[in-house]
Order: structure tokens, then sequence, then C-alpha cells
């Protein structure tokens, strides 16, 4: 199943909010208008916005109401990505030129800072404040994940803990207050919320684990970037931690990423990505995403049985098993 399948009960939505993303981005000034379209119009799969609108129909299902936290937690996606590439140097994503390779690195940042501007701007329609405290608290926990995995660049030491706690806060607690937020906003009561915040996190752990392993095992067409970017720029995932610990390859793979750091990244990588795949790294890595995907569907077991739910299950398994 494709994932637009699952969003097919929800098109028209979906659809509006997709104009709704346009309507907040378009400036008066014609380059950051420029940069900030080039951004949204690369595509993306939306799942923030559809997990905000999927949790509301259990509450009070109201699109104009629901927009308010669809539209800026994608923006807040969006704007994080584009902070992302100029940190990571990145050419291409999902197979278009970035922001900052097309234009550069300061064009970029200041088209991220706008879009995290205008999502803000946007959230404080709402009215309710622990929505806003929600919000805040999640994004210095974004920054702080940001800030260490920039520690751990290369650091073939870090624990698969260190590892998990930064995924946590770069990628999964986005994902688990969309649904929650989502929730809040259609007036859901706190137990719901939270089962949907549940749901959300495991989900997003998830989401970047199977992102790590399509980083190593996809090819360049699948993942809209070439395989071993991750491992170029030094991140150091989970696939390549617990391959790490077999004793038979630690020494070939160390070399290896010792190599890439000394020529910073500007080098092949196919040995480093050969013996990642010949190991039981990636098999363990995947064991542990469906670990999460588990909890993610225990999770719902809790809620109504309605549309919405079988929705929330089917995107899980999608996302445990996509291959882009």
């Amino acid at each position: 199943m494709k994932l637009w399948d699952i969003y097919a009960t929800m098109k028209n939505d979906v659809s509006f909010i997709e104009r709704e993303l346009e309507r907040t981005i378009v400036s008066d000034h014609e380059l950051l208008n420029e940069t900030s379209l080039h951004l949204l119009k690369s595509g993306g799969k939306r799942i923030r916005p559809v997990f905000v609108l999927l949790a509301g129909k259990f509450g009070t299902y109201d699109l104009e109401q629901l927009k308010r936290v669809a539209v800026p937690l994608e923006l807040i996606h969006m704007a994080s990505l584009v902070h992302d590439d100029v940190i990571d140097d990145a050419d291409t994503r999902r197979g278009n030129l970035t922001v900052k390779s097309k234009w550069d690195n300061r064009i970029a940042m200041y088209t991220g800072d706008y879009i995290y501007a205008k999502a803000l701007t946007m959230i404080t329609e709402l009215e309710n404040p622990h929505i806003h405290k929600i919000l805040s608290k999640a994004m210095v926990q974004m920054c702080i994940g940001e800030m260490e995995q920039i520690r751990d660049f290369f650091n073939t030491e870090q624990s698969v803990r260190q590892y998990l706690l930064r995924i946590r806060r770069k990628t999964a607690i986005l994902i688990a207050i969309s649904c929650q937020l989502g929730a809040l906003a259609a007036g859901s009561d706190l137990k719901t919320s939270h089962l949907l915040y549940r749901y959300g996190y495991n989900v997003g752990m998830t989401f970047q684990i199977r992102d790590d392993v399509l980083d190593l095992t996809g090819t360049e067409a699948q993942i809209g970037k070439p395989p071993g970017n991750d491992i170029k720029q030094g991140n150091i995932t989970l696939p390549v931690l617990f391959a790490l610990q077999e004793q038979s390859i630690r020494r070939p793979l160390l070399a290896e990423i010792q190599r890439i750091h000394q020529h910073n990244g500007d080098t092949d990588v196919s040995e480093a990505l050969s013996i990642i795949r010949n190991s039981k790294g990636i098999y363990e890595a995947e064991q542990l995403a469906n670990r999460y995907m588990q909890k993610a569907l225990d999770a719902l077991v809790h809620l109504p049985d309605r549309r919405a739910r079988k929705s929330l299950r089917d995107i899980a398994h999608f996302i445990a098993n996509r291959s882009h």
C-alpha cells in the first residue's frame, strides 16, 4: 500500500492543508518567496499534518481549527530540513536541489528562520496555552537534538542509548506532538491525547531508524540522495553502532570511518557500506524499529474503534516497511 492510498479518504482535507501551507509562506519579498516555495514544492510525505488531522477525528473535527496546528508543525519540519542541509552540506533532498545548493548557506538559513517565524505566528491563533507550552518545549528539545548530533559526529564510542535519545529529540518528538496537539485542538480528553502522543512517539522512533537503515541499503533513486550520506557526514546511526559491536568487523569498520573522517567525508564510502551490509547491524536495527512499531500499535488498541484508528495503523505499517 502506498501512503497516498492511506490518505485517499482525506484527499480534500490534505489538499486544503497543502494550499494553506503555500498561502502561509507566500511573501512580498521576491527571493524569500522563491526559496520558500522551492522548498514546499520539493515534496514530502506530509505525515505530520496528516497525523494532526487523524488525531482530530478523536474529538470535534474542525478543519479550520486543526489547520492552525497542522500547518505550523509541517513548517517547523520544513525549516529544520533547510537548516539540516546547511549543516550537512547536502546538495540534494528527495532528488531536488536543496535551498543551500541552489542559492547559498546564508539564503538557506534566513529561509529557515522565516519559515519558523511563520509557523509560530500561525499557531498563536489558537487560544490554548497548553498547546503553546507543548510546542515550545518540543522545539527546545529539537534544537538540543541537533546540537547532540553535531557533537557526536564521527563518535564511534557513543552508546545506543545516546543515539536513541538523539533521534527522540530530532524526529520522534515532532511526530508525537503532531498526534497530541491534533487531539487537543479538537477538544479530546487528556487520556486520548496521551495515547496518541505514545503512538506518535513510537512511530517517530520507527520512522528515524528506518530512515537510517535506508541510507545504508537504499539506492539514490529510492531515497533521493546518494546512499551512505550519513556516514559521509559523520552521523553514526543505529545500524553502524550495532555493526561496531561485532568483534570480527569492528576493526576494519573503525578504520574505514576514520579514513572517511580524515577526508572530511569527501571520499568513497562503498567499502564502509559493504562492511555494514554484511554485518548484523541492519537486521538488529530493523528488529528494534519493529519493537517501536509494536508499541505504537499497542497504544492504538485503547482508542475508540473508528476509521481514523485504522488509518493510523496503516501508516505505522507503511513507515516500518517503506523503501523511500
